[in-house]
């Protein structure tokens, strides 16, 4: 036996026109004499609502292998006539019929091509409903997948520069020979498939042939797709649709779209983030211009949607290293005479109080942008209140996974509390480098992050002395039982390891006075738990704990996510291992260590993380909540 669907049609065709043709005999025929059509429909509510104390016409009972019961269960056709309370028994061996149609149909789809089916009527007057239809199934040898050919038509198939594109499709094929052969798996293929042909290069591609030869008799399925590419695109200029007070030649620069380089897709979305992550819009969409555009030479359309030209916005929040927070934030997208983007910041929380601005210009052609920024700070450092100041200006470039920054810094402190440290201030050259290669920079589940901070200057206060400050910081995420795959759903039910590890030194004479802000402490939900915020300093001779010019902080943390009964769910279990250790020398460094355990929860807003940890130093438990990931 040899079946050839050239295009499937839906499962529930084939019954619902028997259905409905039966629905359309007993209006014409096979109504009581004297009753009319119009008290037939209304006693016949086809997935209507069941009369209040009505029994069922019928029940179904499906005898079937797991495989394929639950799956025919929930789409038979005659499941929707068992509220019609006076169907007889003439209509309901009509519907058995039609009901035999469908299941086949439905199998068909699965996989199964030559089940054997077996429909009973049974009375059962003590039961729910009155007839029991009984269909046993045996669905028979599974279908597999014997041969698999794409091929191509179109520029793609003579251009040998698209070679790789081609067997990159043909090698990531999901349905391969030997896996059985089911319809909603051959419908994915073909669109997985289709995807990869439109992501890079041919955006207007398409199925030309779609052809799965069937041989029920040999339980095997000979797949013949053709796909066509369409024209090869590269990146036109960028026109911008609804822009009115923002520069739209400054859209152009932050989206940074490789103008005159071939179609990619995922650099179209980088793009459209960069342009929707900028401030400057509420909404941004990107398309290819591909109706009736010189191919070598497509625009890009933006439509967007701009955003106020100054913004409040009001915030609150809560962490277990300083409490509730509230914050107030005014964004100014435009500022007078210098066309800068302002955002200013108040914010206070039970350690912190501090007053910031941060200005922006637009970013040149090459991605560059000039910046500036100050602020004044109140919080408590070590066994001290510090309030500080800080100015900074300089270069950056961010780009899709890398941010540098050049800046000159100005930075003062002044210590209060008895025996407090001297004030200080100094001024300083600096370079940054932050690399983010995340799988998913809000919950990731693998991936890497590493920061870099590099700096020279002299001190201001007292004698001046040159000094140095470096600082890194690294986050890895591994997973412990990854498939060869590398897909993200494995990843995300894998369970992994969480690696952190921090360090800094600033290296000056021991008379040099360092503002406190550029010196070190740790401790806190972000780094040791266990311990307070910024409680691990170095420790004078009277006890206070005061910032120090060392620091090394590292963590080893295990994370299994919570699958319940095969499905992952949004919650995670975690076990760590935190240390760190703060002194004014390298041979002064004694660790604080904590130990604990952790739940994690991936709500609307953003990842929870609440954690129980132990101070091994100073044999006390603390809870560490935490709200959202940053790197």
């Amino acid at each position: 036996m040899l079946r050839v669907f050239r295009s499937l049609a839906p499962a529930w065709m084939p019954a619902f026109f028997c259905a409905g043709l039966l629905v359309l005999l007993q209006g014409c025929s096979l109504l009581p004499k004297g009753e009319s059509a119009e008290s037939e429909t209304s006693a016949r509510p086809v997935g209507g609502e069941k009369p209040a104390g009505a029994r069922e016409a019928f029940s179904v009972s499906v005898k079937a292998p797991d495989t394929v019961r639950e799956y025919l269960e929930r789409n038979l056709e005659i499941q929707r006539y068992r509220q019609i309370g006076d169907l007889g028994a003439a209509e309901l061996s009509r519907l058995m019929v039609a009901a035999e149609g469908n299941a086949r149909e439905l199998l068909g789809t699965l996989g199964y091509f030559t089940p054997r089916l077996t429909l009973e009527l049974q009375e059962t007057p003590d039961a729910k409903a009155p007839r029991e239809v009984r269909i046993t199934v045996d669905p028979g040898e599974l279908t597999r997948v014997a041969q698999v050919q794409i091929d191509f038509s179109g520029p793609i198939a003579a251009d040998p520069s698209a070679e790789a594109q081609r067997e990159a499709i043909r090698k990531d094929w999901p349905l391969r020979t030997g896996q059985p052969f089911t319809q909603l798996g051959w419908d994915n293929a073909k669109s997985a498939a289709l995807r990869s042909l439109t992501a890079k290069r041919f955006p207007t591609g398409s199925v030309a042939l779609s052809r799965a030869d069937i041989d029920a008799d040999a339980g095997q399925a000979r797949l013949h797709v053709d796909y066509r590419s369409g024209p090869a695109y590269r990146f036109g200029p960028l026109e911008v649709r609804g822009s009115e007070r923002y520069d739209a030649d400054a859209a152009r620069r932050i989206a940074r779209v490789p103008t005159g380089s071939d179609y990619d897709q995922q650099q179209l979305l980088d793009a459209q983030q960069r342009l929707a992550s900028s401030g400057y819009y509420d909404s941004v969409f990107l398309t290819l211009d591909t109706d009736g555009s010189n191919p070598l030479w497509a625009p890009v359309i933006a439509q967007v949607r701009e955003a106020p030209l100054q913004k409040v916005v009001l915030g609150v929040g809560f962490t277990t290293d300083s409490g509730p927070r509230l914050s107030v934030d005014h964004i100014h997208n435009r500022m007078p005479l210098l066309g800068w983007r302002a955002v200013s910041k108040l914010s206070v929380d039970r350690e912190t109080r501090s007053l910031g601005t941060e200005w922006n210009a637009v970013p040149n052609d090459k991605g560059w942008r000039w910046f500036g920024a100050g602020q004044v700070k109140s919080e408590t450092s070590g066994s001290y209140k510090v309030d500080s100041g800080r100015l900074r200006g300089g270069l950056g470039k961010s780009s899709d996974h890398i941010d540098y920054t050049y800046f000159l810094q100005y930075d003062a402190a002044r210590n209060r509390g008895i025996n407090a440290p001297p004030s200080a201030s100094a001024l300083s050259v600096n370079w940054g480098w932050t690399g983010r290669y995340f799988d998913d920079t809000n919950v990731p589940t693998r991936g890497h992050g590493l920061a870099l901070e590099l700096g020279a200057g002299y001190t201001l206060t007292g004698e001046q002395l040159p000094f140095t400050r470096i600082y890194g910081r690294w986050l890895g995420i591994v997973p412990l039982d990854w498939s060869d795959k590398g897909d993200s759903a494995s990843a995300a039910r894998s369970s992994r390891l969480q690696l952190r590890a921090e360090g800094g030194a600033v290296t000056a004479k021991d008379s040099a006075q360092i503002p406190s802000t550029l010196m070190f402490l740790t401790g806190g939900d972000t780094t040791v738990r266990g311990y307070g915020y910024r409680q691990i300093g170095t420790r004078r001779s009277d006890g206070q704990i005061v910032a120090g010019r060392y620091m090394t902080a590292a963590s080893v943390e295990w994370q299994r996510p919570f699958v319940y009964r095969g499905k992952l769910t949004e919650w995670e279990s975690a076990v760590f291992i935190d240390a760190g250790a703060v002194a004014d020398r390298p041979s002064g460094l004694k660790t604080k260590v904590g130990v604990g355990v952790g739940a994690r929860w991936r709500s609307p807003v953003g990842p929870v993380q609440a954690d129980l940890a132990y101070g091994v130093d100073t044999k006390k438990f603390r809870l560490h909540l935490r709200l959202g990931f940053t790197f």
